[in-house]
C-alpha cells in the first residue's frame, strides 16, 4: 500500500513555474518543452517525497542523501554537460542554442563517477583509499570569474556565472 499523496497538477505547475523563475534568475533556461519538463518535475516531486530531496529523476538514487549530492536537482554534472552537449543529463536544463532552436538534444553520455566505474567495470575493486586518492588531486582546471571572484574547477568556464551572472568570456584559468 502506497502511504503517499499523489502529486497534483497545481502543485507540478506551481513547481515549474519557480524552476523556470529560479533558473533564468541565474542564468539558465529549462527545456521549452512544457510537457517533458512537467514530467521532470513531478519526478523531481516524486523524489523529494520518496528521499526527502530532489534527487534527478532520469537516475537511480540510493535513498541516502550524503551517497547522492551529485545527483539533486540542479545536479554537479549540468554546467558540464550544458557546455559540452546544450543540455544536462535529463535536458531539464538547456543552453541557449537549444533554447533557440539553433541546436538539438542529443544522447549525453552519464559522467556519475560511480555510475561510470559500474559501466566500464573498474569498480571500487581498487579499494577506498585508491579512490580518495583520486578524488584529492584536483583533475580538472580551476576557472575565475574576474567580476566577483567565483571559482570553479571543471574542464571548461561556466556560459554565466552563478554568482554575478557574467558570460563566459570574464572567466580566466586560475590554476
Amino acid at each position: 500500500m502506497n502511504d503517499v499523496t499523489p502529486i497534483g497538477r497545481e502543485e507540478v505547475e506551481a513547481f515549474v513555474a519557480r524552476l523556470r523563475e529560479d533558473a533564468e534568475r541565474g542564468g539558465y533556461h529549462l527545456n521549452p518543452d512544457r510537457d517533458f519538463t512537467t514530467v521532470l518535475a513531478q519526478g523531481l516531486l516524486e523524489n523529494e517525497r520518496r528521499y526527502g530531496y530532489r534527487s534527478c529523476p532520469c537516475r537511480l538514487a540510493t535513498g541516502e542523501k550524503e551517497r547522492d549530492l551529485d545527483v539533486v536537482c540542479p545536479c554537479d554534472y549540468r554546467d558540464a554537460d550544458l557546455v559540452e552537449w546544450g543540455a544536462c543529463y535529463c535536458a531539464l536544463y538547456v543552453s541557449d542554442e537549444v533554447l533557440a532552436g539553433e541546436k538539438d538534444v542529443e544522447p549525453i553520455p552519464e559522467r556519475r563517477l560511480a555510475e561510470a566505474e559500474r559501466l566500464t567495470g573498474q569498480a571500487a575493486s581498487s579499494g577506498e583509499e585508491s579512490r580518495r586518492s583520486r578524488l584529492t588531486v584536483l583533475p580538472l582546471p580551476v576557472w575565475r570569474c574576474r567580476v566577483c571572484g567565483y571559482l570553479c574547477a571543471r574542464e571548461r568556464p561556466p556560459g554565466v556565472c552563478p554568482i554575478c551572472k557574467a558570460k563566459v568570456d570574464r572567466f580566466e584559468r586560475f590554476l
